[in-house]
């Protein structure tokens, strides 16, 4: 087909054969040709099928069989990489943590952990830091779980899963804008340490929502584990075993539902996580239902880990979070208010009224930023849907030269087609829920 007005459109092909447009109505009322058992593409979406954010899935069924299913997406790209060149190091974790804004943590600990190695500071971030940042990154699991679980749920029908889980979620979110002002896109993590210390209150706080999770936690496994509603839904679809996932590079709970133990926490542990006691949490039928309860599971797990990282906070009152290194760390004393923003007053007195140098040093370092020495780095950490790695790369400048992510949801996106492929269309929804997709994350 070729649009002769049109200067923007070139000449398409189309396949051979009627195309049909159904918008809705019974099979019985689309050409009987269809209804017999032709095999017919259908686009699903772009929309929000068990993801977050904007998915495509180009399908070809049989009759409501998926005979070939291809992921299409793009739909949500920021540019998030790019952008990232053209600030100095410290402002890029404002751009990181919005990639997968449902677990915006583990963007900005493989953002700095590997701007860390760069600067070859790591043995010098404060363990104090490191601690705030576990607590942070199982905290920010557990919500992100609660978000597959509930979002999952809400595709099948199971709405009292949904309201559960977008409840719970909210008692983490109290703690997250208590902590760092914000409820998500925190940039809380920086090169060196953490934005600020944890405020007065904060570890009432997290042992009180430590025991209301602990309490409301079991609903989950009382409304679906044994449910037969449920289970029938989710059993059995979206299979995939260990050697397609190795094979496609597959990880996270979609991996460990194979049985196989492989969790970056413990097998290239980082900050500290080899100090905490903890289960690795694998199951053996690697179907949506095994994901669903590698999940369920590794919430209690976490659990056990903020109540360790909570414990060891309680005694570290006044011992620094950042860097020692004045020529690095980000000269922030917050003191957060209503609005989340801004330094304290009693700090910017401080600056202002100590020397004209330290003025001049503090201007310089939040508007040109630290210099890192020339070389590139790798780092993993182990996010809620599976190993995140930042590559960076500099070239001796205040701002990256080059920033790319490795991030679960677009490597685990692979699995969308042998997932879905034999199974029926229905089935397509319970196993791109099982994946727990972020788009933020794929399309970046």
């Amino acid at each position: 087909m070729t649009t002769v007005n049109d200067p923007y459109a070139g000449t398409t092909e189309s396949t051979e054969g009627p195309v049909f447009t159904v918008t809705g109505q019974d099979w019985d009322s689309v050409d009987a040709s269809v209804v017999e058992g032709d095999r017919i593409v259908v686009n699903m979406g772009p929309q929000h099928p068990s993801t977050h954010g904007v998915l495509r899935l180009v399908l070809e069924i049989d009759g409501e069989t998926v005979r070939d299913a291809r992921p299409g997406i793009g739909y949500l790209h920021t540019g998030i990489e790019k952008n990232m060149e053209f600030r100095t190091w410290t402002q890029g974790v404002t751009f990181c943590t919005r990639m997968d804004y449902v677990a915006p943590f583990s963007n900005e600990a493989a953002y700095v952990a590997a701007v860390e190695k760069l600067l070859e500071i790591e043995d010098q971030v404060p363990e104090k830091a490191k601690i705030i940042r576990v607590l942070m990154l199982e905290l920010n699991r557990i919500s992100s779980h609660l978000v597959c679980i509930a979002t999952g749920g809400m595709e099948i029908g199971a709405l009292t899963v949904m309201t559960c889980g977008f409840r719970d979620r909210e008692l983490i979110l109290d703690c997250f804008e208590m902590i760092s002002g914000l409820r998500m896109n925190h940039a809380y993590f920086r090169p060196g340490g953490v934005a600020q210390d944890l405020p007065a209150g904060a570890i009432e706080k997290l042992h009180s929502t430590v025991r209301l999770l602990k309490e409301r936690l079991p609903e989950y496994a009382a409304l679906c584990n044994a449910n037969p509603i449920f289970k029938g839904r989710l059993k059995g679809v979206g299979h995939l075993d260990l050697a397609g996932c190795l094979a496609l590079g597959l990880s996270g709970p979609v991996l460990r539902a194979t049985g196989y133990d492989w969790d970056l926490r413990r097998t290239q542990p980082y900050w500290g996580y080899e100090t905490y006691d903890f289960d690795v949490v694998t199951w053996d039928e690697p179907d949506a239902y095994g994901r669903f309860r590698v999940r369920l599971e590794e919430m209690w797990q976490s659990l056990r880990i903020v109540e360790q990282a909570t414990e060891r906070l309680a005694v570290m009152e006044g011992e620094p979070v950042m860097v020692a290194d004045k020529k690095i760390a980000w000269p922030a004393q917050l003191s957060v208010g209503a609005d989340g923003q801004g330094n304290s007053a009693e700090h910017i007195r401080h600056i202002m009224g100590e020397s004209m140098e330290a003025l001049i040093h503090h201007f310089k370092i939040v508007t040109e930023g630290f210099r890192v020495p020339a070389g590139q780095a790798y780092a993993a950490i182990e996010a809620p849907r599976g190993e995140i790695g930042c590559h960076a790369v500099s070239d001796g400048g205040t701002r990256p030269y080059r920033v790319h992510f490795r991030d679960p949801s677009f490597v685990n996106l692979q699995g969308t087609s042998v997932m879905s492929e034999g199974g029926m269309l229905s089935d397509v929804i319970v196993a791109i829920a099982s994946i727990d997709p972020v788009m933020g994350g794929v399309d970046r």
